[in-house]
């Protein structure tokens, strides 16, 4: 076939350029999306007596077939034909003739790949939720199997203070359903059909533009044609966002790979998700951890080359802006490809609550509770601080933690400790004295649980809605 733009040339495109110019290497990806948006824009065509009714049904079902041999892997993609809407009416004209080339009529390849990206995101946002929703499950399952686990909390990677090792994952509960609600809000911006926008500036042809949108289960349409073909916004979001999320599963990796080191041993993650080495047979390396870990920056750089890219373009549509789609498949396979892995690596990880207690037990992570107990009997908090800054020193020189100290010892450093002090010093007590919303007592922990679950339930139900309108 003919370039469709060939007509105003007199010398076929060099080779080189042809190569250098084509997308079909990677945009094929959107071939079912191209068909999807084909079938409702020649229904509309049909509709509205642009075209003839046997015309738009021999279109229809051409089109039909060319989804099957994509479905199949049987549709040839080449080079020649520059991309995927000129690789898929290709096929289509083989189908069914020359009456396929009608189809393109009240449209440009500019909306009309604008279209498929709203259409291929709006899919893969349900299912970005999706998979968070199921790591959030996984959290949960795990914090709500160790109610009572107590954990080092840091800060400066130094010990702090203990917490319930539920509190320490109900942190990352958090952090994925901010996750959730970001992609949420941006399947608003996605969910907005550019078709009908034409080149640039619309189409001399009397189109419905908001058929075609309840054909393809669009909430609105662009307002605007020039912002329709040349918006990349609702693709930088989804970048940001995902960008967001892999920044998240990056700090929970690394407290994985610390956590299952000899030197923690908080944890062991199954065989399945971790290899050995080709020299040392005695290791066990959390090789899925690191690598998301690392491919986090490959996702960071998709967002920022995407920006790069859009920063200086005037309207509307640019050939720069080719460049928008490969980052954009390199970050959902990404993402996807993390999310669907965590899951299950966070639902078989073994809990070594008996390490925890240990670490907890071998540091002066509840010195602030002896400054607390000072402060109730009247100290200033600031006296208190030093106070017991003095305690954890002596204890340091003397090789002792607060609890082996006698009654007598603490009595050297203030006349208001008494015997009280070693049920203040507990673990236990030092974790459910932090009562109050968001803090790690038992109870508290117990209620943002339900809290978490109740938001899991909302969110299943969103992408029952969402996945159902996306099929």
């Amino acid at each position: 076939m003919s370039k469709l733009w060939g007509g105003r040339f007199t010398k076929k495109t060099d080779q080189l350029v042809e190569e250098y110019t084509a997308s079909i290497m990677f945009d094929k990806e959107l071939a079912e999306e191209d068909v999807q948006g084909s079938l409702a824009h020649v229904t509309m065509l049909g509709k509205c007596g642009i075209l003839p009714e046997d015309d738009v049904e021999k279109i229809k079902d051409g089109l039909h077939k060319v989804l099957q041999m994509i479905r199949r892997g049987a549709l040839e993609f080449t080079i020649g034909d520059e991309d995927i809407h000129m690789n898929i009416e290709k096929a289509l004209m083989d189908e069914v003739g020359p009456v396929g080339g009608k189809l393109h009529t009240g449209r440009s390849r500019n909306d009309q790949v604008a279209t498929d990206m709203h259409l291929y995101l709006r899919k893969r946002a349900v299912e970005v939720v999706a998979l968070l929703a199921k790591l959030q499950e996984a959290l949960l399952t795990q914090a709500k199997a160790h109610p009572d686990t107590i954990i080092p909390g840091y800060t400066h990677l130094q010990r702090a203070q203990p917490i319930l090792f539920a509190h320490h994952l109900m942190a990352y509960v958090s952090m994925f359903q901010r996750d959730i609600e970001r992609m949420q809000d941006s399947y608003k911006r996605i969910d907005v059909l550019p078709l009908g926008a034409g080149a640039l500036a619309g189409t001399t042809f009397a189109i419905d533009r908001h058929f075609v949108a309840q054909e393809l289960g669009f909430t609105r349409v662009y307002e605007n044609s020039l912002d329709a073909v040349s918006d990349r916004d609702f693709i930088v979001e989804f970048l940001s966002n995902a960008s967001l999320t892999m920044m998240h599963l990056s700090r929970l990796c690394e407290e994985f790979v610390l956590w299952s080191s000899t030197e923690f041993a908080f944890v062991e993650l199954d065989d399945a998700f971790c290899t050995g080495s080709s020299i040392m047979p005695q290791k066990k390396n959390p090789d899925v951890a690191e690598l998301v870990r690392g491919k986090t920056g490959r996702v960071y750089g998709n967002l920022f080359g995407l920006l790069t890219v859009l920063k200086a373009l005037p309207l509307a549509y640019n050939k720069d802006m080719q460049e928008d789609k490969e980052g954009m498949f390199d970050t959902v396979r990404t993402l996807q490809g993390a999310l669907q892995l965590f899951a299950p690596m966070v639902a078989t990880m073994k809990v070594n609550k008996e390490r925890m207690r240990q670490a907890v037990n071998q540091d002066f992570s509840n010195a602030t509770d002896i400054a607390d107990f000072l402060v109730g009997k009247g100290m200033p908090f600031r006296q208190a601080h030093e106070v017991i800054g003095k305690i954890v020193l002596y204890c340091i020189q003397n090789k002792k933690y607060l609890l082996d100290l006698t009654i007598e010892e603490f009595g050297g450093f203030s006349k208001l400790f008494d015997p009280r002090i070693y049920e203040v010093l507990q673990p236990e007590h030092v974790v459910n004295a932090r009562n109050v919303y968001g803090g790690t007592a038992a109870n508290q922990v117990a209620e943002a649980i339900g809290r978490a679950d109740k938001q899991l339930a909302e969110t299943t139900a969103w992408i029952d809605q969402y996945a159902a309108k996306n099929k």
